[in-house]
């Protein structure tokens, strides 16, 4: 794959479940694009459509742009065609902390975005990380292909040559091949973030509202014995290790609040101390990009440009974007008609586990991968209409 030279583009990305009001809230145009990459906030709203793409323009300078999806097996239309549905893939990746055991660049979350064509509406579908794959050849990394894991795809992407975000490009465009041999999906365009950038932009919008639903124990986070927080790691049963005399683990009691950014993350990232594992942390994490989509349409960051501005910029170091040569912006006015209330949650499986006996791996339902075709094929509405038990709480 060749990977097109970057350019630096600026757009924008606090704890709970919220009712959906009796009457829809209409959020600002610009604004709208949260839900597209969860965190993304856009530029201050203000007079007609013309000055407002001006506007976006200007703030998306800072963002980096590049190729991702350089195979015709993975990339869906470019240039100048967003009608129709659109499915969008996002990619959150974690390098493991000094001290760990465990080394590399790792893809800890995948989605599948999907915007009907309608453009109206949009859906997130989580593929678990453990899910059984079969990764096709990579000749960029002289990777031979294998089946195991699907989450495996980007480090073999990944490892090679070349600077840090080339190295990361190859590793979504491999997944993007991955999910595309496993769905037949092709996609429009990719976002790709690091935790740490993930951390900065909740930072910046003040932390988040989120309900935990469930009691969880911390496999990333504990505490000195003086209550400060520590960030450790997990062994292979998902127990945090380094933790000093005196300290203990983070625990996320039941109950809904304002979550620090470094809680919040953390909260999404658990999988080990819940009882659907994987799939619980699916929904936790899906939960927190909808939070993030609200208050980043929040009268609260909207009225308040340098606040804004702070986002935007963390936004701005935080993600890397591929529209496949569509102007940004254009997707922006393209998706004017979704609103972070918009945003439904899929739940692969059905929410529950589907282990291979024997293995770590997990498969994917016969309805799952159904679900699946009906996004490839523009039909998922259609298709959650007949299986509404798919759809999770937000």
């Amino acid at each position: 794959m060749q990977v097109a030279a970057t350019s630096r583009r600026r757009s924008t990305a606090r704890r709970g479940d919220a009712a959906t009001p009796a009457k829809r809230r209409r959020d600002p145009f610009w604004a709208r694009l949260a839900v597209i990459v969860g965190a993304l906030l856009m530029m201050a709203s203000g007079g007609t459509i013309v000055a407002g793409r001006v506007l976006i323009s200007e703030a998306m300078s800072d963002f980096t742009t590049t190729n991702m999806l350089g195979g015709d097996a993975a990339a869906g239309p470019g240039g100048s065609n967003i009608n129709g549905a659109i499915n969008l893939l996002l990619v959150g990746i974690d390098e493991r902390p000094p001290g760990s055991p465990e080394t590399g660049v790792l893809s800890d979350t995948i989605v599948v975005l999907h915007i009907p064509a309608s453009h109206d509406q949009a859906f997130l579908i989580s593929i678990p990380r453990d899910t059984r794959a079969q990764i096709p050849a990579y000749p960029p990394t002289h990777y031979p292909g294998s089946t195991e894991k699907i989450n495996a795809a980007f480090g073999y992407g990944y490892r090679g040559d070349g600077t840090e975000i080339e190295k990361r490009a190859r590793g979504v465009d491999l997944l993007a091949r991955t999910i595309n041999k496993l769905s037949g999906i092709k996609f429009n365009g990719a976002a790709l973030i690091d935790f740490p950038g993930f951390e900065a932009v909740i930072h910046e919008l003040g932390g988040v509202y989120m309900c935990v639903d469930q009691r969880a124990v911390s496999s990333h986070l504990g505490y000195d014995r003086n209550g400060k927080i520590l960030r450790l790691w997990a062994n292979d049963k998902g127990e945090v290790q380094g933790i000093p005399p005196g300290g203990r683990p983070v625990v996320h009691e039941i109950g809904c609040g304002r979550m620090s950014p470094v809680l919040a993350l953390d909260y999404s990232r658990i999988r080990y101390s819940l009882p659907n594992g994987d799939y619980d942390r699916q929904r936790h994490q899906q939960q927190l990009l909808k939070a993030i989509a609200k208050e980043a349409t929040s009268k609260g960051v909207i009225s308040d440009p340098p606040k804004l501005r702070r986002v935007i910029a963390a936004a701005g170091k935080a993600f890397v974007l591929d529209t496949q040569g569509v102007p940004i912006e254009d997707f922006i006015f393209t998706l004017k008609g979704v609103a972070a209330n918009d945003l439904v949650l899929i739940r692969t499986n059905a929410g529950g586990y589907n282990g291979i006996a024997g293995t770590t791996f997990q498969q994917l339902s016969q309805e799952s991968l159904e679900m699946l075709a009906a996004a490839r094929d523009g039909r998922l509405l259609e298709f959650l209409a007949t299986h509404p038990h798919l759809i999770a709480r937000s």
